[in-house]
């Protein structure tokens, strides 16, 4: 074993590790909304106890991955459209926040990074590239969020982004959702860039509030 894999043992805990394994496999789609998780097999696919895994598990149910159902058994979590349209709700108080709050502090580093996810943005639309456009869509809200200043704020946004990656039923992207949605980013960089909480926040909340009605209408895209 090398001396980095060594070392992300010892600050990591194992139940730490399977934690973020299974939530990436989760994510990744290699279990779908609704499957059971079975605590045992991922036992034995990860090649230790059961204590580490089941502790894991309690983990992800905590954030809203998973459920457990009473004398069934371990599933992963299907959220209802009533359930997404919730999270999105408070999703939007929170980022129209971190808008406000990066809008204070942003750097000229931090806009320059900023207005480059976007162009990239408008070059996965140019070929019509859902994969590259949803990359840099999470990169550029991952960056704002972190660079809020309020590590809270951050944790919990993200939480609610992974929750509603399991709501896949209208999950669709079309070119025009795309170019309507890197619009909407520009204007908030753009607030950012001018130092104007109150337009970043309104910018912010906006974008969240309107993929929203794109998820409800069948064009999804946050």
């Amino acid at each position: 074993m090398s001396n980095s894999a060594i070392e992300l043992l010892k600050s990591r805990s194992l139940p730490m590790l399977f934690e973020e394994e299974i939530e990436r496999v989760i994510l990744g789609g290699e279990f779908a909304p609704g499957d059971r998780i079975n605590e045992k097999d991922l036992a034995l696919r990860f090649g230790v106890s059961r204590g580490p895994i089941r502790e894991a598990l309690r983990s992800l149910e905590a954030g809203g991955l998973i459920e457990q159902i009473r004398n069934r058994g371990v599933f992963v979590r299907r959220l209802s459209a009533e359930q997404a349209a919730h999270i999105y709700d408070v999703r939007a108080v929170l980022f129209a926040l971190a808008g406000k709050l990066i809008a204070t502090t942003a750097t000229a580093e931090d806009i320059t990074v900023l207005r480059g996810l976007v162009t990239a943005m408008d070059e996965a639309i140019a070929k019509d590239d859902r994969k590259d456009y949803l990359r840099g869509n999470f990169a550029l809200h991952e960056f704002i969020v972190m660079k809020a200043g309020n590590p809270v704020l951050a944790t919990q946004y993200l939480s609610l982004v992974k929750q509603l990656s399991l709501y896949r039923a209208r999950n669709l992207t079309i070119v025009d959702s795309m170019r309507a949605s890197n619009d909407e980013h520009r204007e908030m960089v753009e607030a950012i860039a001018a130092h104007d909480p109150e337009r970043a926040g309104a910018a912010h909340l906006n974008h969240v509030v309107t993929a929203k009605d794109r998820l409800m209408s069948g064009t999804s895209l946050a």
